[in-house]
């Protein structure tokens, strides 16, 4: 996405799960969405507003961003001049290899309590590893400075989920986990109401009540998410949108490019190139 106020690139590291994002946003808004790898930013000027666990958080200059696999989250301007960020989406398995090179026998990854991290220092191996990738510096810095920064982020977190507070008739967790599972396999398929109800053992009033309370998606919403994180890997393969789109799951590729451009800030013809 490109227009007066409104920015946003990526750059990514040929056979590493590492991604950059630069951002300058006046007006946009970012819908509900979470993405598969962990995501570390910066904000850099103005500030940034998201829900996120069920809280509102605002990261302003020089706050660090943490979010963990599948954080449901969304993003707007706090402030009238808009804002601008630096973000950095890094694949599960590299945190696991940089934690075990570190410390082996270390069990567990780690996982962040706040996404909002105020640590200067931490906000500076973020920059570097950041400007690493988008400077295109070579493969021996940028695993430098990703080591640095994995385990500066990893002191600010814990390998104990956060566990989901008690409400009075939630729904059984195990019951909305087989919602989600049956979500994951067949996130290219048109299932209707009845059948994820029926695969998790309940009602759909209490199925989307208790999915909403659990995952922070309606049900529809975590599919359409699905399938975005599925285009988003097939464009980084160099997959053309139209193909991205049809197997994804999405009706043509205007409907990807919708989507994508929306919950992405830039299009799927931009992000293949990238």
């Amino acid at each position: 996405m490109t227009s007066s106020g409104e920015r946003a690139a990526y750059w990514r590291v040929p056979g590493l799960a590492l991604e950059a994002l630069d951002a300058r946003f006046d007006r946009y808004a970012y819908p509900m969405h979470a993405h598969d790898t962990y995501s570390f930013g910066v904000t850099d000027h103005g500030a940034q507003s998201f829900v996120c666990r069920g809280g509102r958080h605002v990261s302003a200059a020089g706050l660090v961003m943490a979010f963990n696999p599948d954080d449901p989250h969304d993003g707007r301007s706090a402030v009238e001049h808009g804002y601008r960020y630096r973000m950095l989406h890094l694949g599960e398995d590299h945190v696991r290899d940089v934690l075990a090179d570190a410390a082996p026998g270390t069990a567990g990854l780690p996982l962040f309590a706040t996404p909002v991290v105020d640590n200067p220092s931490l906000a500076r191996a973020v920059a570097r590893l950041h400007a690493a990738v988008t400077e295109n510096a070579p493969r021996l810095v940028v695993e430098e400075r990703l080591t640095a920064a994995v385990l500066l982020l990893s002191r600010h977190a814990s390998t104990k989920p956060t566990p989901l507070p008690d409400r009075p008739g939630r729904t059984d967790l195990a019951a909305l986990d087989r919602a989600r599972g049956l979500l994951r396999q067949r996130f290219a398929d048109n299932i209707s109401a009845d059948h994820l109800a029926r695969a998790a053992g309940c009602s759909r009033f209490t199925l989307y009540r208790g999915f909403r309370a659990a995952y922070g998606f309606a049900p529809s919403d975590y599919q359409r998410d699905l399938r975005l994180r599925r285009a988003r890997a097939l464009l980084a393969e160099g997959t053309s949108p139209a193909s991205a789109a049809a197997e994804a799951g999405f009706a043509d590729q205007a409907h990807l490019t919708r989507w994508f451009t929306r919950t992405y800030g830039i299009t799927p013809a931009a992000y293949r190139t990238a």
